[in-house]
């Protein structure tokens, strides 16, 4: 017998939230990978990790919020816990691989194709094996043109949105940019939702496994938290958090800015692998030795 499917039950409610949380997921991402670009250390790596894992989790929780409004009237769905979090992991880690490539190799057409085709893959993997994590009294069959179209679309936004975490990096252009990997993202979702159809076996028999109310809360709470807590630290500048803070920046006149007024700036401290006594940081040296002498310092040198 063949089911009847209905992937909007709540209306307009879980496409607009799993927009949203997409679109939540891939600012952060966007925003993680331009500031790594910033850093050659380790620093490098930590920002590039935190995008993938924004990116990955964005995407996977917008799945399974959308999923929330899937149903099949004659017969009720539960998930599988293992293969659900288990296609969070797929998408940071095939995520991560295509940032990572495109991180540390730069943003030639070679590594634009290749870290774009990981990462769309990846997100099309997620998607199917948390399909795959479905329970219910039928077999889910699919659309081979429509599964194939979905899995191109993964891949041409992964690339776009590559290229832009690389090439963006105006706040608004970038909330731009995740605007349309939202869109990208979701629309890639609803296309493989497209092509299911489902052949129920009978009359529905009790399932086992979490129901999709059962899962709600721990596919919200702990994705959600982090997102927020990747959000805090986005939302600070690098050069405060993990660099060169602005009082340490030279000024036009060879100095460096004062922290507040009436407070001389501190000593430049060496920055990683720089000698302590770099030639660069004496002239202001001597500025700063002259000006004491003086017993003037001017305005725009606090």
């Amino acid at each position: 017998m063949q089911g009847t499917v209905d992937g909007f039950s709540y209306g307009l409610v879980t496409p607009v939230a799993a927009f949203l949380m997409a679109c939540l997921g891939a600012a952060l991402g966007l925003r993680c990978t331009t500031r790594s670009l910033r850093h050659d250390d380790t620093f490098k790596a930590g920002w590039l990790a935190l995008g993938a894992t924004s990116i990955g989790t964005g995407i996977w929780t917008m799945h399974f919020i959308a999923m929330m409004g899937f149903s099949v009237q004659q017969a009720p769905i539960s998930y599988d816990r293992p293969l659900t979090f288990a296609s969070l992991g797929v998408a940071i880690v095939m995520v991560g691989v295509g940032i990572f490539i495109v991180g540390y190799r730069g943003a030639t057409a070679l590594t634009l194709v290749t870290g774009g085709t990981i990462t769309g893959l990846g997100v099309a993997t997620m998607h199917y094996l948390g399909m795959a994590g479905m329970r219910l009294h039928g077999q889910i069959t699919y659309d081979t043109p429509t599964v194939a179209l979905s899995v191109v679309i993964a891949v041409v936004a992964a690339t776009v949105s590559l290229w832009a975490a690389v090439s963006i990096h105006g706040f608004l252009a970038s909330l731009g940019a995740s605007l349309v990997m939202g869109v990208a993202v979701s629309g890639m979702h609803y296309t493989a939702m497209a092509a299911v159809d489902v052949e129920l076996h009978g009359t529905p028999a009790p399932g086992g496994g979490d129901t999709a109310t059962s899962l709600l809360l721990p596919m919200l709470i702990g994705p959600a938290v982090f997102l927020l807590l990747a959000a805090v630290v986005v939302m600070f500048d690098p050069l405060l958090v993990m660099g060169e803070p602005d009082w340490q920046k030279p000024t036009a006149r060879g100095g460096y800015r004062h922290g507040a007024p009436g407070v001389p700036a501190p000593r430049r401290a060496p920055a990683y692998g720089e000698p302590a006594n770099w030639s660069s940081a004496r002239p202001a040296a001597r500025t700063a030795r002259r000006h004491t002498q003086r017993g003037t310092y001017r305005s725009q040198d606090w």
